[in-house]
């Protein structure tokens, strides 16, 4: 197989502290790679230093062969010329790769224009097929805003290959979707391996791991733990974590005990129908939560789930019926823990000022910060970070820990998990479940995960588009 990049010595520094240990690693004309990992492990970084994207504050070491070239990993412009045309990247946040203010299509076509020299015909067309190809037809008018997280996700890996990149660097690329979406995007990063590209996969999802084959990197705080064939090591694991990362699959979570309706509901909706776009994702829906209950709302990508949690809150309008929160309650107690993390942290200030603006604001009390934090497994040291210097499963707990500084009676969680490893994942479901029996908090959480919501919550509503809904 043609080697298509080789890298020595690869290592990522905070000044002087060291982030990710010096490591190796070969990528291979139509063979996977894919580093796998916990949230805030290094394995973004590790690929973001491999092709000259870290973050401002952050350095790299170490050389990389690509391309007929041998780069210096510590002078990330000399990458530059390669990104669309040998490298394409589908990053961890389509939100940040997107253009708010365009629609997913032309963002598509300019890549077929810029990049391969398509005419604005015919690049056109192209990324109307490209989007077709991905189950988004139709959404090619609609800014990033209008879309789904899962169809977002989907636009930017259509704006990732445009170029026609041989080498993809795919930074979880299925978080937030589906089975059946992740199944798809997963052909598709296959079918460009089977032509003789590259495919660098970071991910935390087991499931693609198994799917893309080929070879495993498992990384832990910042060092590599085991590497090779990931059929292998995925059958077999040496190391405990990679053990217990296994283990931590919701399909071997325990049954969690029901819990009967007590109390006045918290929030009520009665005949409740939802649009968007002109397609009616929800017809007829009745649904209460009590207090301490956990409702789940699944389907497929698209379907509605995070547009339903919306009207329930207030953030979007209803098509009919009404929704009813109990009466003498302020507002700030009924929250949302984004999909989008990056999206609700302001970009220019440290995590520590926002939290302490939140706790100013409200009169709160600063104090809980710090067991929360240790709750989390969130280093303080975060806390001097801005939103883009942090993993997206950190800055996603730290989202969960704003939100719960405002005791909320009521948390819409779209997608709470879908940013995290396996074990922390159990972890942040299993405090917010913790939470909401102790205190009394209705927790409502959105899952493209059917097993964790089967294990987690008293009653499901499964959203099966095409305007129906089902209680159970």
């Amino acid at each position: 197989m043609t080697l298509l990049l080789s890298a020595t010595d690869i290592s990522v520094h905070a000044g002087d502290t060291l982030l990710v240990h010096p490591a190796a690693l070969s990528l291979r004309a139509g063979r996977p790679l894919t580093i796998l990992g916990e949230t805030g492990s290094g394995k973004s970084l590790l690929a973001q230093a491999l092709i000259g994207t870290l973050p401002d504050g952050l350095t790299a070491r170490g050389r990389v062969a690509l391309g007929g070239q041998v780069l210096d990993a510590a002078r990330p412009a000399g990458f530059r010329p390669l990104w669309g045309r040998l490298l394409g990247v589908l990053p961890q946040e389509p939100w940040l790769s997107l253009d708010p203010l365009m629609p997913a299509a032309a963002q598509v076509a300019e890549g077929h224009a810029f990049l391969r020299g398509l005419s604005w015909a015919r690049a056109r067309r192209a990324a109307a097929a490209d989007l077709d190809e991905l189950g988004l037809t139709g959404a090619g008018g609609q800014r990033p805003d209008q879309l789904s997280g899962g169809m977002a996700q989907r636009a930017a890996f259509a704006a990732a290959r445009a170029g026609g990149a041989r080498i993809i660097i795919a930074d979880e690329p299925t978080k937030g979707l589906d089975a059946d979406r992740r199944d798809e995007i997963c052909a598709l990063l296959l079918a460009g391996v089977a032509q003789g590209g590259g495919l660098l996969t970071i991910t935390h999802d087991l499931a693609l791991a198994r799917q893309l084959g080929g070879d495993l990197m498992v990384v832990l705080k910042g060092r590599v733990i085991e590497q090779g064939p990931a059929a292998r090591i995925l059958a077999a694991p040496a190391h405990a974590y990679t053990r217990a990362l296994i283990a931590a699959d919701p399909a071997g979570w325990p049954q969690g005990a029901t819990r009967a309706a007590e109390g006045a509901p918290v929030l009520r909706a009665e005949g409740l129908a939802v649009s968007r776009d002109g397609r009616m994702l929800v017809q007829g829906l009745d649904l209460a939560v009590h207090p301490g209950q956990i409702l789940g709302v699944t389907g497929p990508s698209g379907c509605g789930k995070s547009t339903l949690g919306d009207t329930l809150l207030g953030l979007a309008p209803a098509d009919a019926g009404r929704v009813a929160k109990a009466p003498g309650i302020a507002a700030v107690r009924y929250q949302k823990l984004y999909q989008d993390p990056p999206s609700a942290f302001p970009r220019a200030v440290t995590l520590g000022r926002a939290l302490a603006d939140l706790v100013g604001l409200h009169r709160l009390d600063g104090a809980r910060i710090a067991p929360l934090l240790d709750r989390l497994r969130l280093s303080p040291a975060l806390l001097a970070r801005r939103p883009t210097e942090v993993s997206g499963g950190e800055l996603q707990r730290l989202a969960l820990l704003r939100v719960l500084l405002l005791d909320p009676v009521f948390l819409f969680a779209d997608e709470p998990t879908s940013r995290l490893d396996l074990i922390t994942q159990a972890e942040v479901t299993a405090l917010m479940v913790e939470v909401a029996r102790e205190t009394g908090m209705g927790l409502m959480i959105v899952s493209h995960d059917v097993q964790l919501v089967a294990r987690t919550c008293d009653r499901v509503v499964a959203l099966a588009g095409a305007d129906r809904a089902r209680a159970a």
